[in-house]
């Protein structure tokens, strides 16, 4: 599907803008072909410099995650890469958490197939590091549960030596955590005393990996 897809096409075969491209992040856009929708993240329409460094860099990345957790149930489908500037996946029909108006919108069980959904990514070798933004969870029309927008991702074979691996354990941590905060959010009487527990303990150690952390998924965020 789309593997004729040109950076020239997209404007005629676009439905909406889901955002419009800024100096330092791309254009989403919504396309269409025979029927099929797909999410283009489109590099193209950014300045040069950035178009060719930064562009081409994330998509490489973004797409390598894609392809690392491909087939899971959960994880839109990564149709192509154009040019190296621009990534189309999967269009998930659905909402996203922070689009939701009441708990009650959410499936039964909801948050449990995304720890087990989170649990299958991680098996694979990839964090995904942007759980905490409700935009990236999204309810499917089906019910289940998708993780959406990969541009932060983080591959266990990038991090297999110390202190990278200890920075790699704290990100799959935070994976968790960020469940289990929705959670807290949308439904606080399912939140075990375990649960709890967890977001609210911090050792000296895990303060450290924090720092390192959150650096590099900022500078991984401000420009996805």
């Amino acid at each position: 599907m789309f593997e004729s897809l040109q950076l020239q096409e997209l404007p005629r075969k676009q439905k909406a803008i889901l955002r419009p491209a800024t100096p330092t992040r791309p254009a989403l856009r919504l396309i269409e072909e025979n029927g099929v929708r797909a999410v283009v993240k489109d590099f193209s329409m950014n300045r040069f410099l950035f178009r060719h460094l930064a562009g081409r860099f994330l998509v490489w990345r973004e797409s390598r995650a894609y392809r690392q957790v491909a087939g899971l149930e959960g994880v839109p489908m990564l149709y192509r890469v154009i040019n190296g500037l621009a990534i189309v996946v999967e269009y998930i029909p659905g909402i996203s958490l922070s689009d939701l108006e009441r708990p009650s919108d959410l499936p039964e069980h909801f948050f449990q197939a995304c720890a087990d959904l989170l649990s299958r990514i991680h098996a694979r070798g990839v964090a995904h590091c942007d759980l905490k933004r409700e935009p990236n969870i999204l309810v499917g029309s089906d019910g289940r549960p998708y993780f959406v927008d990969w541009a932060a991702a983080i591959l266990h074979r990038e991090c297999r030596f110390f202190p990278s691996n200890r920075i790699y354990a704290r990100f799959l941590q935070d994976d968790q955590l960020a469940i289990i905060k929705h959670k807290c959010k949308h439904l606080p009487a399912e939140v075990s005393r375990e649960e709890r527990r967890r977001l609210e303990y911090r050792s000296g150690p895990e303060k450290a990996v924090r720092v390192i952390r959150d650096g590099l998924r900022r500078l991984l965020k401000r420009v996805a």
